[in-house]
């Protein structure tokens, strides 16, 4: 007697949203990606109202966010998907410094944080691994946040720094008032000033004319993608 073989059922297609305002860097992931069997862009952002509109218009399964955005950061937008949508893990790829910015999305509610200089494999292991519903973090971060919690690992100034006060910090790095800080994060003017009087107690500085010349030092250490 012969047995006939049961159909097999399709694996669905997990659906990506990218959001960076890069084209070249979206095109690159996008094409990563697409060597990856099972996994599909289904829509691409360059900043976060556009990612915003994605999101709802196309139901990702993740969306790979950068924090170099035009307008409001990666970190807002972050806080923004949380809150629109609970349900969609998202992973961070950047080129920004995973010792000051992994710990903060993850309180703001990222599944992962990858550094955009690792390798091609690196990323879709990440991308896997988040899917799966778990944490990804490079080794020397898990250790870090561990080292932390433990008491064994030291804090710098800027580490104090709260998740507003860095972009506020950031944004008077790249020369803005506080008045276009105000709107840019869509606060006052006087909570924007205040938080500008917490940055110079945390870091030391003595006026506001100091405060914007460290921060325009270390505005130009960081990289742009």
């Amino acid at each position: 007697m012969t047995v006939e073989a049961m159909p097999s059922t399709p694996t669905r297609t997990v659906r990506i949203l990218l959001v960076d305002d890069h084209p070249l860097i979206r095109s690159g992931l996008a094409q990563l990606i697409a060597t990856e069997p099972g996994l599909q862009v289904c829509a691409e952002a360059e900043d976060a109202p556009s990612a915003l509109d994605a999101a709802r218009t196309h139901q990702p399964d993740i969306a790979i966010v950068d924090l170099s955005l035009p307008g409001a950061s990666g970190l807002e937008l972050l806080r923004q998907l949380r809150a629109a949508q609970p349900q969609l893990p998202v992973l961070i790829l950047s080129m920004h410094d995973e010792s000051l910015w992994a710990e903060r999305t993850l309180r703001a509610g990222a599944r992962g944080y990858i550094m955009k200089e690792q390798a091609p494999q690196d990323i879709l292991a990440a991308i896997r691994h988040v899917l799966a519903g778990n944490v990804w973090l490079s080794p020397a971060i898990s250790a870090r946040i561990l080292g932390r919690i433990s008491g064994d690992q030291a804090v710098s100034p800027i580490e104090r720094l709260t998740d507003r006060e860095i972009e506020v910090y950031t944004l008077i790095g790249q020369g803005l008032t506080m008045r276009q800080i105000a709107e840019a994060l869509h606060v006052s003017v006087k909570t924007a000033e205040a938080h500008r009087e917490h940055i110079k107690q945390k870091l030391s500085v003595g006026s506001a004319n100091d405060l914007v010349r460290h921060a325009t030092l270390w505005s130009q250490a960081l990289p742009d993608a």
